[in-house]
Protein backbone atom coordinates (compact mmCIF):
# COMPACT_ATOMS: atom_id res chain seq x y z
CA UNK A 1 0.00 0.00 0.00
CA UNK A 2 1.49 3.33 -0.83
CA UNK A 3 1.97 5.84 1.89
CA UNK A 4 -0.07 8.72 1.52
CA UNK A 5 1.11 11.88 -0.13
CA UNK A 6 1.97 14.80 0.77
CA UNK A 7 1.51 16.95 -2.24
CA UNK A 8 -1.94 18.67 -2.37
CA UNK A 9 -4.27 17.15 -5.39
CA UNK A 10 -4.84 19.27 -8.53
CA UNK A 11 -8.23 19.64 -6.64
CA UNK A 12 -7.14 21.06 -3.75
CA UNK A 13 -4.79 23.48 -5.59
CA UNK A 14 -7.84 24.33 -7.44
CA UNK A 15 -9.56 25.17 -4.14
CA UNK A 16 -6.88 27.23 -2.55
CA UNK A 17 -7.26 29.43 -5.99
CA UNK A 18 -10.60 30.49 -4.77
CA UNK A 19 -12.09 28.05 -7.64
CA UNK A 20 -15.22 25.89 -7.63
CA UNK A 21 -15.58 22.28 -6.74
CA UNK A 22 -17.06 18.79 -7.95
CA UNK A 23 -20.63 18.59 -6.18
CA UNK A 24 -19.35 15.65 -4.13
CA UNK A 25 -17.09 18.23 -2.31
CA UNK A 26 -20.22 19.37 -0.77
CA UNK A 27 -20.15 16.37 1.96
CA UNK A 28 -17.84 16.04 4.49
CA UNK A 29 -18.09 12.57 3.51
CA UNK A 30 -18.10 13.16 -0.59
CA UNK A 31 -14.37 13.27 -1.43
CA UNK A 32 -14.12 9.12 -0.05
CA UNK A 33 -15.84 8.01 -3.44
CA UNK A 34 -13.13 10.54 -5.81
CA UNK A 35 -10.32 9.28 -3.94
CA UNK A 36 -11.41 5.35 -4.00
CA UNK A 37 -11.92 6.52 -7.32
CA UNK A 38 -8.68 8.21 -8.50
CA UNK A 39 -5.88 6.94 -5.81
CA UNK A 40 -7.60 3.34 -4.64
CA UNK A 41 -4.35 2.07 -3.37
CA UNK A 42 -2.95 5.57 -1.53
CA UNK A 43 -2.80 4.96 2.43
CA UNK A 44 -6.28 6.72 3.79
CA UNK A 45 -6.43 5.65 7.26
CA UNK A 46 -4.07 3.71 9.98
CA UNK A 47 -3.86 3.25 13.41
CA UNK A 48 -1.47 1.30 15.15
CA UNK A 49 -3.17 -2.48 14.01
CA UNK A 50 -5.01 -1.27 10.70
CA UNK A 51 -3.87 0.38 7.67
CA UNK A 52 -7.07 0.72 4.82
CA UNK A 53 -6.36 2.46 1.79
CA UNK A 54 -9.23 4.66 0.31
CA UNK A 55 -10.49 1.99 -1.38
CA UNK A 56 -10.56 -0.48 1.01
CA UNK A 57 -12.14 2.67 3.38
CA UNK A 58 -14.77 3.38 0.65
CA UNK A 59 -16.10 -0.56 1.00
CA UNK A 60 -16.08 -0.91 4.48
CA UNK A 61 -18.13 2.96 4.74
CA UNK A 62 -20.31 1.89 1.99
CA UNK A 63 -21.27 -1.16 3.81
CA UNK A 64 -21.79 0.19 7.07
CA UNK A 65 -24.22 2.57 5.35
CA UNK A 66 -26.10 -0.98 3.26
CA UNK A 67 -26.43 -2.44 6.44
CA UNK A 68 -28.15 0.84 8.67
CA UNK A 69 -30.55 0.84 5.53
CA UNK A 70 -31.25 -2.67 5.95
CA UNK A 71 -31.90 -2.53 9.37
CA UNK A 72 -34.08 0.30 9.05
CA UNK A 73 -31.61 2.46 11.44
CA UNK A 74 -33.10 5.81 13.23
CA UNK A 75 -32.27 9.19 11.73
CA UNK A 76 -29.71 9.51 14.43
CA UNK A 77 -27.52 7.03 15.24
CA UNK A 78 -25.58 6.75 18.76
CA UNK A 79 -21.81 5.43 18.31
CA UNK A 80 -20.98 3.32 21.09
CA UNK A 81 -17.44 5.45 22.81
CA UNK A 82 -16.19 1.88 23.35
CA UNK A 83 -15.40 1.09 19.23
CA UNK A 84 -12.09 2.53 19.47
CA UNK A 85 -10.16 5.87 17.04
CA UNK A 86 -10.21 3.83 14.28
CA UNK A 87 -13.34 1.69 13.92
CA UNK A 88 -15.85 4.74 15.64
CA UNK A 89 -14.67 7.02 12.58
CA UNK A 90 -15.34 4.02 10.05
CA UNK A 91 -18.72 3.76 11.86
CA UNK A 92 -18.91 7.59 11.78
CA UNK A 93 -18.54 8.08 8.08
CA UNK A 94 -21.19 4.64 7.56
CA UNK A 95 -23.47 6.47 9.32
CA UNK A 96 -23.01 9.85 7.54
CA UNK A 97 -22.97 7.81 4.40
CA UNK A 98 -26.59 6.71 4.63
CA UNK A 99 -28.01 10.16 4.84
CA UNK A 100 -28.12 9.66 8.42
CA UNK A 101 -26.77 11.67 11.52
CA UNK A 102 -24.05 10.39 13.49
CA UNK A 103 -23.88 11.53 17.43
CA UNK A 104 -20.46 10.40 19.18
CA UNK A 105 -20.63 8.36 22.37
CA UNK A 106 -18.29 9.04 24.70
CA UNK A 107 -16.78 5.68 26.92
CA UNK A 108 -15.67 8.17 29.32
CA UNK A 109 -19.93 8.55 30.10
CA UNK A 110 -21.61 6.56 32.91
CA UNK A 111 -24.13 4.17 32.21
CA UNK A 112 -27.07 6.54 33.67
CA UNK A 113 -25.83 9.41 31.29
CA UNK A 114 -24.98 7.47 28.24
CA UNK A 115 -29.16 6.29 28.79
CA UNK A 116 -29.96 10.09 28.96
CA UNK A 117 -28.44 11.05 26.05
CA UNK A 118 -29.88 8.54 24.07
CA UNK A 119 -33.01 9.15 25.44
CA UNK A 120 -32.57 13.17 24.10
CA UNK A 121 -31.71 12.03 20.28
CA UNK A 122 -33.77 13.98 18.09
CA UNK A 123 -36.27 11.80 15.72
CA UNK A 124 -36.44 12.34 11.80
CA UNK A 125 -38.93 14.72 11.64
CA UNK A 126 -36.53 17.06 14.06
CA UNK A 127 -34.04 17.16 11.58
CA UNK A 128 -34.83 19.11 9.11
CA UNK A 129 -35.12 19.62 6.23
CA UNK A 130 -35.97 16.57 5.38
CA UNK A 131 -34.23 16.18 1.71
CA UNK A 132 -30.26 15.09 1.87
CA UNK A 133 -29.06 18.36 1.34
CA UNK A 134 -25.21 19.73 2.37
CA UNK A 135 -27.26 22.00 5.04
CA UNK A 136 -28.43 18.64 6.70
CA UNK A 137 -27.30 17.21 10.06
CA UNK A 138 -24.36 14.90 10.05
CA UNK A 139 -22.89 14.78 13.53
CA UNK A 140 -24.12 15.35 17.02
CA UNK A 141 -21.41 16.32 19.75
CA UNK A 142 -21.32 16.64 23.28
CA UNK A 143 -20.18 19.50 25.81
CA UNK A 144 -20.61 19.22 28.91
CA UNK A 145 -23.70 21.69 30.46
CA UNK A 146 -25.04 22.84 33.49
CA UNK A 147 -27.59 20.10 34.32
CA UNK A 148 -25.25 17.11 34.14
CA UNK A 149 -26.23 15.90 31.03
CA UNK A 150 -23.69 16.66 28.57
CA UNK A 151 -24.96 19.15 25.82
CA UNK A 152 -25.23 18.28 22.25
CA UNK A 153 -24.39 20.25 19.41
CA UNK A 154 -25.64 19.69 15.94
CA UNK A 155 -23.57 20.49 12.94
CA UNK A 156 -24.55 20.48 9.45
CA UNK A 157 -22.32 18.94 5.86
CA UNK A 158 -21.74 22.72 5.00
CA UNK A 159 -20.33 24.28 8.41
CA UNK A 160 -17.92 21.68 8.67
CA UNK A 161 -16.71 21.61 4.86
CA UNK A 162 -16.63 25.27 5.22
CA UNK A 163 -14.29 24.97 8.13
CA UNK A 164 -11.95 22.57 5.95
CA UNK A 165 -12.26 25.64 3.07
CA UNK A 166 -10.67 27.61 5.75
CA UNK A 167 -8.21 25.49 6.90
CA UNK A 168 -6.73 25.55 3.73
CA UNK A 169 -7.48 28.54 2.84
CA UNK A 170 -5.52 30.87 5.95
CA UNK A 171 -2.88 28.00 6.71
CA UNK A 172 -2.29 27.07 3.39
CA UNK A 173 -1.05 24.47 1.36
CA UNK A 174 0.70 22.52 3.96
CA UNK A 175 -3.05 21.73 5.53
CA UNK A 176 -3.80 19.68 2.50
CA UNK A 177 -0.90 16.98 4.12
CA UNK A 178 -1.23 13.67 6.10
CA UNK A 179 -2.91 14.45 9.91
CA UNK A 180 -1.94 12.74 12.45
CA UNK A 181 -4.49 13.00 15.08
CA UNK A 182 -3.96 11.39 18.36
CA UNK A 183 -7.20 11.51 20.09
CA UNK A 184 -10.30 9.77 20.88
CA UNK A 185 -12.86 10.63 17.98
CA UNK A 186 -15.43 11.68 20.70
CA UNK A 187 -13.24 14.99 20.97
CA UNK A 188 -14.33 17.39 18.13
CA UNK A 189 -10.80 18.14 17.68
CA UNK A 190 -9.70 15.13 16.38
CA UNK A 191 -12.57 14.12 14.87
CA UNK A 192 -12.35 16.84 12.31
CA UNK A 193 -8.25 16.81 12.20
CA UNK A 194 -9.23 13.46 10.42
CA UNK A 195 -11.82 14.44 8.29
CA UNK A 196 -9.56 16.91 7.56
CA UNK A 197 -6.67 14.33 6.40
CA UNK A 198 -10.01 12.47 4.41
CA UNK A 199 -11.34 15.10 2.30
CA UNK A 200 -8.36 16.48 1.19
CA UNK A 201 -6.77 12.77 -0.01
CA UNK A 202 -3.68 13.11 1.80
CA UNK A 203 -5.09 10.36 4.88
CA UNK A 204 -5.09 10.68 8.86
CA UNK A 205 -2.75 8.70 11.04
CA UNK A 206 -4.63 8.08 14.73
CA UNK A 207 -3.92 6.42 18.13
CA UNK A 208 -6.32 3.76 19.90
CA UNK A 209 -3.96 5.18 22.97
CA UNK A 210 -1.70 8.27 23.18
CA UNK A 211 1.34 7.75 23.88
CA UNK A 212 4.19 10.53 23.30
CA UNK A 213 6.92 8.24 22.15
CA UNK A 214 4.71 6.54 19.88
CA UNK A 215 3.75 10.32 18.07
CA UNK A 216 7.20 11.44 18.09
CA UNK A 217 8.47 8.09 16.31
CA UNK A 218 5.73 8.58 13.80
CA UNK A 219 6.54 12.31 12.94
CA UNK A 220 10.12 11.45 12.51
CA UNK A 221 9.26 8.80 10.31
CA UNK A 222 7.61 11.58 8.12
CA UNK A 223 4.66 9.94 7.87
CA UNK A 224 2.57 12.75 9.03
CA UNK A 225 3.72 16.72 8.32
CA UNK A 226 0.47 18.05 10.00
CA UNK A 227 -0.35 17.00 13.74
CA UNK A 228 -3.56 18.05 16.01
CA UNK A 229 -3.04 18.31 19.35
CA UNK A 230 -4.17 19.71 22.64
CA UNK A 231 -1.75 21.30 25.16
CA UNK A 232 -1.28 18.45 27.80
CA UNK A 233 -0.31 16.33 24.76
CA UNK A 234 2.63 18.76 23.75
CA UNK A 235 3.63 18.78 26.83
CA UNK A 236 3.97 15.23 27.40
CA UNK A 237 5.73 14.88 24.59
CA UNK A 238 7.99 17.57 25.16
CA UNK A 239 9.22 15.96 28.41
CA UNK A 240 9.62 13.21 26.45
CA UNK A 241 11.96 14.19 24.39
CA UNK A 242 13.81 15.94 27.19
CA UNK A 243 14.28 13.12 29.10
CA UNK A 244 15.65 11.09 25.92
CA UNK A 245 17.62 13.69 24.55
CA UNK A 246 16.04 13.45 20.82
CA UNK A 247 17.40 15.36 18.30
CA UNK A 248 14.92 17.61 16.49
CA UNK A 249 12.13 16.45 13.70
CA UNK A 250 12.48 18.71 10.97
CA UNK A 251 9.35 16.83 8.78
CA UNK A 252 6.61 18.41 10.94
CA UNK A 253 5.11 21.46 9.20
CA UNK A 254 1.98 22.39 10.62
CA UNK A 255 1.33 21.76 14.44
CA UNK A 256 -2.56 23.08 15.35
CA UNK A 257 -3.24 23.46 18.91
CA UNK A 258 -6.80 23.79 20.46
CA UNK A 259 -8.96 22.40 23.54
CA UNK A 260 -7.43 24.53 25.90
CA UNK A 261 -4.71 27.27 26.89
CA UNK A 262 -0.83 26.79 25.54
CA UNK A 263 1.58 27.53 27.67
CA UNK A 264 3.18 29.61 25.48
CA UNK A 265 6.33 29.92 27.62
CA UNK A 266 6.81 26.57 25.74
CA UNK A 267 6.58 27.40 22.25
CA UNK A 268 10.56 27.68 22.17
CA UNK A 269 11.35 24.38 23.02
CA UNK A 270 8.22 23.05 20.65
CA UNK A 271 9.94 24.95 17.99
CA UNK A 272 13.02 23.39 18.48
CA UNK A 273 11.38 20.27 18.21
CA UNK A 274 10.13 20.79 15.59
CA UNK A 275 12.52 23.40 13.55
CA UNK A 276 10.72 23.46 10.41
CA UNK A 277 6.90 23.62 11.82
CA UNK A 278 4.42 26.63 11.44
CA UNK A 279 2.92 26.75 15.40
CA UNK A 280 -0.41 27.38 15.32
CA UNK A 281 -3.00 28.51 18.10
CA UNK A 282 -6.42 28.49 17.28
CA UNK A 283 -9.98 29.90 19.61
CA UNK A 284 -13.14 28.57 19.00
CA UNK A 285 -16.13 26.58 20.06
CA UNK A 286 -18.29 23.48 19.39
CA UNK A 287 -21.04 25.44 18.48
CA UNK A 288 -19.14 28.08 16.28
CA UNK A 289 -16.16 25.95 14.71
CA UNK A 290 -12.99 28.34 14.10
CA UNK A 291 -13.21 31.92 15.45
CA UNK A 292 -9.73 33.59 15.94
CA UNK A 293 -5.88 32.23 15.47
CA UNK A 294 -2.51 33.61 15.70
CA UNK A 295 0.80 31.73 15.70
CA UNK A 296 2.35 30.70 18.75
CA UNK A 297 4.57 33.33 20.38
CA UNK A 298 5.72 33.65 23.54
CA UNK A 299 5.74 37.21 24.01
CA UNK A 300 2.30 37.92 22.88
CA UNK A 301 -0.52 39.28 25.59
CA UNK A 302 -1.61 36.92 27.75
CA UNK A 303 -5.22 37.36 26.79
CA UNK A 304 -4.55 37.62 23.18
CA UNK A 305 -6.46 34.54 20.98
CA UNK A 306 -5.25 35.97 17.71
CA UNK A 307 -7.51 37.33 14.19
CA UNK A 308 -10.42 36.16 13.13
CA UNK A 309 -10.32 33.16 10.58
CA UNK A 310 -11.24 35.08 7.07
CA UNK A 311 -14.69 33.84 6.83
CA UNK A 312 -15.55 35.25 10.40
CA UNK A 313 -16.64 38.62 11.63
CA UNK A 314 -16.95 39.41 15.13
CA UNK A 315 -18.91 41.83 16.80
CA UNK A 316 -17.86 43.02 20.49
CA UNK A 317 -21.15 44.41 22.59
CA UNK A 318 -24.20 42.97 24.16
CA UNK A 319 -26.44 43.48 21.00
CA UNK A 320 -24.43 42.45 17.77
CA UNK A 321 -27.37 44.92 15.25
CA UNK A 322 -26.10 47.97 17.89
CA UNK A 323 -22.67 49.84 17.52
CA UNK A 324 -19.15 47.68 18.47
CA UNK A 325 -18.07 48.79 21.35
CA UNK A 326 -14.56 50.81 21.10
CA UNK A 327 -11.46 49.11 20.75
CA UNK A 328 -9.87 47.98 24.03
CA UNK A 329 -13.54 47.62 25.96
CA UNK A 330 -14.30 44.22 26.98
CA UNK A 331 -17.97 42.94 26.15
CA UNK A 332 -20.04 39.53 24.67
CA UNK A 333 -18.24 37.99 21.41
CA UNK A 334 -20.25 37.72 19.14
CA UNK A 335 -19.79 35.37 15.79
CA UNK A 336 -21.24 35.72 12.26
CA UNK A 337 -19.38 32.87 9.97
CA UNK A 338 -20.81 29.93 7.86
CA UNK A 339 -19.21 27.21 10.44
CA UNK A 340 -22.26 27.60 12.91
CA UNK A 341 -23.90 24.94 14.27
CA UNK A 342 -27.60 23.72 13.66
CA UNK A 343 -28.77 23.93 17.15
CA UNK A 344 -28.81 21.90 20.29
CA UNK A 345 -30.33 18.83 20.39
CA UNK A 346 -31.60 18.76 24.27
CA UNK A 347 -33.26 22.14 26.21
CA UNK A 348 -30.89 24.66 26.46
CA UNK A 349 -29.53 25.43 29.83
CA UNK A 350 -27.56 28.78 31.34
CA UNK A 351 -24.77 27.91 29.17
CA UNK A 352 -25.96 27.68 25.97
CA UNK A 353 -25.12 29.49 23.30
CA UNK A 354 -26.78 32.87 22.56
CA UNK A 355 -28.35 33.60 18.82
CA UNK A 356 -29.43 37.32 17.59
CA UNK A 357 -30.02 36.86 13.59
CA UNK A 358 -26.84 35.56 11.84
CA UNK A 359 -24.74 36.16 15.16
CA UNK A 360 -23.82 33.55 17.79
CA UNK A 361 -22.06 33.95 21.01
CA UNK A 362 -20.92 31.06 23.28
CA UNK A 363 -21.14 33.63 26.14
CA UNK A 364 -17.36 34.59 25.89
CA UNK A 365 -15.86 38.21 27.12
CA UNK A 366 -13.56 39.99 25.55
CA UNK A 367 -11.71 42.99 23.36
CA UNK A 368 -10.57 43.66 20.21
CA UNK A 369 -7.98 45.83 20.44
CA UNK A 370 -6.49 48.76 18.19
CA UNK A 371 -4.65 46.76 15.49
CA UNK A 372 -7.78 43.96 15.28
CA UNK A 373 -6.25 41.76 17.80
CA UNK A 374 -8.76 39.53 19.56
CA UNK A 375 -8.34 39.23 23.43
CA UNK A 376 -10.33 36.30 25.47
CA UNK A 377 -11.05 37.49 28.78
CA UNK A 378 -13.67 34.99 30.24
CA UNK A 379 -16.80 33.36 30.09
CA UNK A 380 -19.82 35.78 31.26
CA UNK A 381 -21.04 32.96 33.46
CA UNK A 382 -17.55 32.59 35.40
CA UNK A 383 -17.55 36.52 35.87
CA UNK A 384 -17.62 37.32 39.62
CA UNK A 385 -17.64 40.97 40.67
CA UNK A 386 -15.50 41.62 43.52
CA UNK A 387 -15.11 45.37 45.35
CA UNK A 388 -17.25 46.68 42.77
CA UNK A 389 -15.33 45.19 39.72
CA UNK A 390 -15.54 42.75 37.34
CA UNK A 391 -13.22 39.77 37.70
CA UNK A 392 -12.51 36.86 35.08
CA UNK A 393 -10.57 33.87 36.69
CA UNK A 394 -9.54 32.85 33.31
CA UNK A 395 -7.23 36.10 33.52
CA UNK A 396 -5.81 34.94 37.30
CA UNK A 397 -6.11 31.53 36.20
CA UNK A 398 -3.56 32.19 33.20
CA UNK A 399 -1.41 33.93 35.46
CA UNK A 400 -1.15 31.11 38.50
CA UNK A 401 -0.21 28.70 35.58
CA UNK A 402 2.35 30.81 34.18
CA UNK A 403 4.42 29.80 37.80
CA UNK A 404 6.88 26.95 37.59
CA UNK A 405 5.61 25.11 40.21
CA UNK A 406 1.91 24.75 39.56
CA UNK A 407 0.10 22.33 37.14
CA UNK A 408 -3.97 22.80 37.89
CA UNK A 409 -5.65 26.29 38.90
CA UNK A 410 -9.24 27.24 39.77
CA UNK A 411 -10.37 30.51 40.65
CA UNK A 412 -13.63 30.11 42.62
CA UNK A 413 -15.66 33.28 44.34
CA UNK A 414 -18.06 32.86 47.46
CA UNK A 415 -20.38 35.42 48.65
CA UNK A 416 -18.75 37.95 50.85
CA UNK A 417 -21.40 40.97 52.35
CA UNK A 418 -18.39 43.44 52.59
CA UNK A 419 -16.81 42.78 48.72
CA UNK A 420 -19.71 41.12 47.27
CA UNK A 421 -17.42 38.01 46.40
CA UNK A 422 -14.11 36.39 48.28
CA UNK A 423 -11.86 35.23 45.89
CA UNK A 424 -10.46 31.67 46.30
CA UNK A 425 -7.53 30.34 44.52
CA UNK A 426 -7.07 26.57 44.28
CA UNK A 427 -4.32 25.07 43.50
CA UNK A 428 -2.30 22.15 42.44
CA UNK A 429 1.73 21.57 42.29
CA UNK A 430 3.14 20.20 39.75
CA UNK A 431 4.96 16.72 40.50
CA UNK A 432 8.00 17.44 42.60
CA UNK A 433 7.67 20.90 43.10
CA UNK A 434 8.35 22.10 45.94
CA UNK A 435 4.63 24.32 47.19
CA UNK A 436 5.40 27.88 47.07
CA UNK A 437 3.62 29.98 49.43
CA UNK A 438 0.24 31.66 49.39
CA UNK A 439 2.46 35.37 49.91
CA UNK A 440 4.58 34.16 47.03
CA UNK A 441 1.66 33.12 45.00
CA UNK A 442 0.00 36.52 45.88
CA UNK A 443 3.37 38.68 45.09
CA UNK A 444 3.27 36.59 41.73
CA UNK A 445 -0.54 38.03 41.11
CA UNK A 446 0.10 41.19 41.76
CA UNK A 447 3.44 41.53 39.49
CA UNK A 448 1.39 41.21 36.60
CA UNK A 449 -2.27 41.87 37.59
CA UNK A 450 -4.28 44.55 39.49
CA UNK A 451 -4.76 44.49 43.48
CA UNK A 452 -8.39 43.15 43.41
CA UNK A 453 -8.11 40.22 41.32
CA UNK A 454 -5.16 38.83 43.75
CA UNK A 455 -6.92 35.77 45.68
CA UNK A 456 -7.37 36.34 49.56
CA UNK A 457 -7.59 32.87 50.08
CA UNK A 458 -5.57 29.64 48.93
CA UNK A 459 -6.38 26.13 48.86
CA UNK A 460 -4.60 23.08 48.19
CA UNK A 461 -6.48 20.35 46.00
CA UNK A 462 -5.29 16.59 47.52
CA UNK A 463 -7.14 14.49 45.01
CA UNK A 464 -7.03 13.49 41.56
CA UNK A 465 -8.05 17.07 39.35
CA UNK A 466 -11.77 17.25 38.70
CA UNK A 467 -11.84 17.46 35.01
CA UNK A 468 -15.18 17.08 32.33
CA UNK A 469 -15.85 14.40 29.78
CA UNK A 470 -13.38 16.73 27.32
CA UNK A 471 -10.47 17.21 29.27
CA UNK A 472 -11.33 20.36 31.17
CA UNK A 473 -11.21 21.51 34.32
CA UNK A 474 -14.56 21.11 36.39
CA UNK A 475 -14.76 24.32 37.71
CA UNK A 476 -18.31 23.59 38.65
CA UNK A 477 -16.98 20.75 40.91
CA UNK A 478 -14.59 22.20 42.30
CA UNK A 479 -16.74 25.17 43.60
CA UNK A 480 -19.41 22.34 45.27
CA UNK A 481 -16.13 21.07 46.65
CA UNK A 482 -15.24 24.47 48.24
CA UNK A 483 -19.08 24.95 49.23
CA UNK A 484 -19.40 21.83 51.62
CA UNK A 485 -15.70 22.17 52.97
CA UNK A 486 -14.62 19.12 51.09
CA UNK A 487 -11.69 16.86 52.77
CA UNK A 488 -9.80 16.85 49.48
CA UNK A 489 -9.24 20.59 50.33
CA UNK A 490 -6.57 21.76 51.95
CA UNK A 491 -5.05 25.80 53.51
CA UNK A 492 -2.42 26.30 51.21
CA UNK A 493 0.32 27.85 53.99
Amino acid sequence: MNAASTAPDALVEQLLAGGPLPALFDWVHGPLAHWARTRPQQLALANERQRLSFAELQQRVQACAQRLDAEAAPATVLLDGHMGALDGLVAFLGVIASGRCAAMGDAQWPAGVAQAVAARLPAAEELAPQAFTPQSPFYIGFTSGSTGVPKGFMRHHQSWVESIRVSLQDFGPVAAKTVLAPGHMSHSLFLFGAVLGLWTGAGALLQERFSAARVLATLRAGSAPVLVAVPSQLVLMLQHAERRGLAPIPDVELVLISGARWLRERTPALRRLFPRARIVEFYGASEASYIAWMDADPAAPAQAVGRPFSNVALHIGDDPQGAPLPAGQPGLIWVKSPMLFTGYVNQADATAALRSGDWLSVRDMGFVDASGLLHLCGRETRMLVTQGKNLFPEEVEARLLDHPAIAQASLQGLADPLRGTRVHAVLQCRDGAAPPGAQHLAAWCREALEPFKTPRHWWRWTGAWPQTASGKTDHAAIARALAQASPLLEPWL
